[in-house]
């Protein structure tokens, strides 16, 4: 590898309550490049620290420029406490770990915000009849091992990433069903956000509940067991990944009129590539534009699902570029 160890050779990650991912970016090119991303679980390090010395050690380097990783949680003084693992880093502590002239950390799903106006049509699901636009503001959010919620405001010609919590605004119910589960959740935790519906431990207690409400008796199954056999047909798990997608649809919907996206939503994280099928049989769409008095707002809003597992990766190279710099600061 000692040709990556040039001037412009940066480190890039995406790291969230499951899986921590890296790459390395060579700027020497017209465009930065990711270089070798790599995939690992979290529980098989310690630290975030570990992880990344690890990937270094990996790919023969020894020193690189500067580092971006986008991390899952609110960053406050250059450090994060992840919201859905123990992990905890910081700028410093990046910096001296893989020996970077700089570092920094941007929300996970800012970096999904970057990157989504740069996604080729292979990158892309589209959910519903509208194609994506170039024009309007852009609502980047979804489930995976928590829910993030980004947006993207895009005037005259400039990018704005706004970063949000929007994963943490109260759940919404819809129906008569969705009443009783939030009934539920309020007595377990208090509160109901999205995040404890729609995530993988969201699902899993969305199972559950569905069950008990039906009188079916439901094994308790992991939320990647569900999404497997509710893709295979099993019609105990494709109740679940249903009402998953419909309550997403309304989520997403919400958020739409909220950070006024008119220029699309796209849907990211790790669920929704892997039921996407079944999300574009849905009621995701329908729900999506049903808003009462502003549903001619969200009916004309396109939504697309993110199919490629870097993106975070691809928006923390942007990120480091000058006008990514001056984006986010």
């Amino acid at each position: 590898m000692s040709g990556l160890n040039s001037i412009g050779l940066g480190l890039v990650g995406d790291i969230g309550g499951t899986n921590a991912r890296f790459a390395l970016v060579d700027f020497d090119g017209a465009d930065p490049q990711l270089i070798e991303p790599t995939s690992y679980k979290g529980e098989d390090y310690g630290t975030a620290e570990d992880a990344i010395e690890h990937y270094l050690a990996k790919m023969g380097v020894k020193h690189a420029d500067q580092a971006v990783v986008a991390v899952a949680g609110p960053i406050e003084h250059g450090t994060v406490r992840f919201t859905n693992s123990d992990w905890k880093l910081s700028e410093d502590s990046l910096r001296r770990a893989g020996g970077f002239r700089s570092a920094r950390l941007i929300n996970d799903f800012t970096a999904q915000a970057l990157a989504a106006p740069r996604l080729a049509p292979k990158d892309l699901r589209q959910i519903g009849s509208l194609p994506t636009s170039g024009e309007g503001d852009l609502a980047i959010l979804g489930p995976g091992t928590g829910f993030g919620a980004a947006g993207m405001v895009r005037r005259h010609g400039v990018e704005t990433p706004l970063t949000t919590e929007g994963g943490h605004i109260a759940f919404a119910p819809t129906d008569e069903v969705e009443i009783e589960v939030l009934r539920v959740l309020l007595k377990r935790f208090g509160r109901c956000s999205i995040e404890r519906l729609l995530s993988g431990p969201g699902m899993e207690d969305l199972h559950v509940i569905l069950g008990e409400i039906d009188g079916r008796k439901v094994d308790e199954l992991t939320a990647k067991q569900i999404t497997e056999e509710g893709v295979a047909g099993h019609d105990c798990c494709k109740v679940t990944i249903d009402r998953f997608c419909a309550i997403l649809g309304s989520s997403a919907g919400d958020l739409a009129l909220a950070l006024g996206a008119r220029g699309g939503v796209f849907i990211a994280g790790g669920i929704a590539p892997r039921i996407v099928d079944l999300l574009e049989k849905s009621q995701f769409r329908e729900r999506f534009e049903a808003k009462g008095r502003l549903s001619h707002f969200t009916r004309d809003i396109p939504t697309h699902v993110i199919m490629n597992p870097h993106t975070a990766l691809i928006g923390a190279a942007v990120a480091m570029t000058p006008d990514g710099r001056a984006a986010i600061s």
